[in-house]
């Protein structure tokens, strides 16, 4: 499947540049999940402990449906 971004004129660099785009916001979301406050966590039903382990996962661990 290609992606067609305004502006680019080859299909493939539009879907590289949508990856990274994606990778870029894993990565900034996993950072995201270390400052969030206990309370914070507890709203999102999430433990301390499972938010360092996402926030730990390597930038290339992607969801498993990223991988289709």
């Amino acid at each position: 499947m290609f992606v067609y971004i305004a502006g680019s004129a080859h299909p493939r660099r539009a879907s590289r540049r949508m990856s990274l785009l994606s990778l870029f916001s894993l990565w900034k979301s996993r950072r995201q999940l270390k400052l969030l406050t206990a309370e914070q966590l507890q709203d999102a039903g999430l433990s301390h402990r499972d938010a360092a382990t996402e926030a730990a996962r390597p930038i290339w661990d992607v969801p498993a449906n990223w991988l289709r």
